[in-house]
């Protein structure tokens, strides 16, 4: 963990100084915030790639690097891949070198250069989203779910098209990721779910779904699982890990909480918060459907990381008196949060055959 340590705490001090080193910049027709130092947050980005690409373990890690060592990517085993993008991916680079980490490389920095590029574009407090993306565990998750997080890192790029309501260009990129993940796909759907104004009557709705889905669990998952019975999905029917704990669902809840609390004061300051919101309570919703089946957490890898952008609005909506307390409350909060997930509960450690300490 020493490794993951010392990367929460160059991440996070690089870009705090990053925002003492901005300029104002305007976001559509809210007032201007800043932006931070480009030059630091490449910094971020170089640290979050080089510490997520030179792993060798870490959930499904080992896996890959297995795969990509004994598989002779063809153009007919390419073909034969669930998801072709990654096939041709691995195509590529095992024409250059049979090093997987160089896969892995490859992986961690797109991921992490188009996450870490949304959040300096519409984050309010840049170093604040950093900080939570590692500290809600998403960071963590990147380096598990492999393919799912790239296609889902992919699709969060296109965000300024979402808000713009460009749904040509969004669903073009979103067909791009589906061929890293074919799951990508749900967004399509969600496009025109979230595209509209957060805390209505469409809010209700998304929150009794999740109720009814989670009191007809047993029902309702037979009948899920039966729809993707002739896909290559078809093998989550057999998963069986328990549910997602209610503290994960908990941690989902507080942006929202906050977010209800200050909903007319977040509209004046971020003209597309309620696109975030929708994203945010999307990711509530089927964290708590998760807490039936972890399979179903899977899908918040999409959600998540409107989380961490919505979070980093939170403080701004507190009177000024209150946003210091609010903001180290939230440091020490996901703090805990995070020792409590990786040391206590998951006994985590990180593994590299470059970076040791």
């Amino acid at each position: 963990m020493a490794i993951l340590w010392a990367n929460l705490v160059v991440v996070y001090v690089a870009s705090l100084f990053s925002r003492y080193l901005a300029k104002p910049v305007a976001i559509g027709s809210g007032p201007p915030m800043v932006k931070p130092n480009k030059w630091l947050t490449v910094i971020v980005m170089a640290t979050f790639a080089l510490v997520a690409g030179l792993r060798n373990n870490i959930g499904d890690t080992v896996f890959y690097i297995h795969s990509y060592r004994i598989t002779d990517f063809t153009w007919e085993a390419v073909k034969a891949e669930k998801d072709i993008g990654f096939g041709i991916l691995q195509m590529i680079l095992k024409s250059y070198t049979d090093n997987p980490q160089l896969l892995i490389f490859i992986t961690a920095l797109v991921t992490n250069v188009l996450i870490i590029y949304v959040f300096y574009k519409y984050s309010r407090l840049f170093e604040l989203s950093v900080y939570v993306y590692i500290t809600s565990g998403l960071y963590i998750v990147s380096m598990n779910g492999v393919r799912q997080f790239l296609a889902s890192a992919i699709v969060f790029a296109a965000t300024k098209y979402l808000f713009e309501g460009n749904w040509k260009k969004y669903f073009l990129i979103v067909a791009f990721a589906s061929l890293f993940h074919g799951s990508a796909l749900i967004l399509i759907p969600v496009y025109f779910i979230v595209r509209r104004k957060a805390w209505t009557s469409s809010t209700i709705v998304l929150l009794a779904m999740a109720v009814i889905l989670i009191m007809g669990y047993s029902v309702l998952s037979d009948a899920f699982f039966t729809a993707i019975a002739d896909t290559h999905y078809s093998e989550y029917q057999n998963f069986q890990e328990g549910g997602a704990s209610l503290i994960r669902v908990a941690i989902g809840a507080v942006p929202l909480i906050f977010a209800y609390l200050g909903r007319n004061k977040l509209r004046e300051l971020f003209p597309f918060g309620d696109y975030v919101v929708n994203m945010s309570l999307l990711n509530f919703v089927v964290m708590a459907i998760a807490t039936q089946n972890w399979i179903f957490a899977r899908f918040t890898i999409y959600f998540g990381l409107y989380n961490v952008l919505l979070m980093s609005w939170v403080i701004s909506l507190f009177v000024r008196r209150e946003q210091k307390f609010m903001y180290y409350a939230i440091l020490g909060f996901y703090l805990i949060y995070f020792y409590f997930e990786n040391v206590v509960t998951l006994h985590l450690f990180y593994r590299s055959d470059y970076l040791k300490f």
